[in-house]
């Protein structure tokens, strides 16, 4: 199903063949004759794609693309509808906010193929917001209130992203990006562990911690559902980085005790970030860890917690993550 489009264009003749073209592709299209038209069919009906004409009567284009972004309520992309010899003001437009240009007389194939994108970037969008909004749901409820959740991020993306320098092949730019998208899940499993057990100050009880490791399972089993429904390789990724973070390089790790490199690399990589996370910060049952406790924990595990050469890449990278630790400090650490 495609996402409605919003045609700004003051030529009766060039809206009437760009409209034409749209809807035999499928999409449902508004029409407006000049800027301040296509503003109030944008205030009224949101579209996610606009395609704006640069030279329009009472608002031009420049002045639309800068008010749509003001006033969108989700990620709209923004195309621009370009003559051959107007190039300064195409570079105008995406300092302005727009994503993408067309050159007038468009063609139909190019014209097709750039909707595609557009509409892979609407839905990407769309899909991070949803991801956040859903960590955020655990973040309300966690005791690892504050930044944990950004930690976390950057420590994961660091880890990936030296990974990849190093020439892991697994790895590349899109897949280190998605994996810094999709662990702020990692612990959304844990809406369903009760108050007593999720901030309890003190040691839990075996029957507890049984409890608390369920967390692991049902965020998976969310994020599974969820992969199942939307097909999203970012829901893949999340999907195994929650139900794999607590799994160790030996095997002694939970839910399914996997062993080396049977543990997904995303989770692998999950698993130092969190874990140095939670050394590093202050939690209800415990002060945060000094710089040289941090090191010497890391390090003890490798090749039984951590995969050693995730290990590796913190003794190489360690004063990056502290980097990262020291600017999303919590302010009551």
């Amino acid at each position: 199903m495609h996402f409605p489009i919003l045609i700004a264009e003051d030529s009766k003749f060039q809206s009437l063949v760009l409209r034409n073209h749209l809807e035999t592709l499928g999409y449902e299209v508004l029409s407006a004759i000049d800027g301040r038209q296509a503003l109030e069919l944008f205030e009224k009906y949101q579209p996610r794609i606009l395609i704006t004409d640069m030279e329009m009567p009472l608002m031009n284009g420049i002045d639309l693309i800068k008010a749509v972004r003001e006033r969108q309520m989700s990620y709209t992309h923004i195309t621009v509808l370009s003559s051959l010899d107007s190039k300064d003001v195409v570079i105008q437009a995406i300092a302005a906010g727009a994503d993408d240009y067309l050159i007038k007389p468009f063609h139909p194939t190019e014209m097709s193929l750039r909707l595609e994108a557009a509409e892979r970037m609407v839905r990407a969008q769309s899909q991070e917001k949803i991801i956040l909004l859903m960590a955020k749901l655990t973040d309300y409820r966690s005791p690892e209130t504050g930044f944990h959740i950004e930690r976390v991020q950057y420590y994961t993306r660091l880890i990936a992203q030296t990974l990849m320098e190093e020439g892991l092949t697994s790895l590349n730019p899109r897949v280190v990006a998605t994996m810094f998208t999709v662990s702020c899940l990692h612990d959304i499993g844990k809406i369903a562990i009760p108050d007593d057990v999720l901030k309890k100050p003190g040691k839990l009880t075996p029957e507890e911690f049984t409890l608390m490791k369920t967390h692991a399972t049902i965020g998976g089993k969310i994020l599974e559902e969820a992969y199942k429904e939307v097909g999203s390789e970012l829901l893949h990724y999340a999907k195994d980085m929650t139900l794999y973070h607590h799994e160790k390089y030996d095997g002694t790790g939970y839910p399914k005790g996997l062993m080396g490199d049977t543990i997904p690399l995303s989770a692998r990589i999950l698993a130092l970030a969190d874990v140095f996370d939670a050394l590093s910060s202050e939690r209800v049952y415990k002060p945060a860890f000094d710089r040289e406790t941090c090191h010497k924990i890391i390090t003890e595990e490798s090749g039984k917690h951590f995969d050693p050469r995730i290990v590796g890449v913190f003794e190489k990278k360690e004063d990056e993550f502290w980097k990262i630790h020291d600017k999303y400090a919590d302010t009551s650490s």
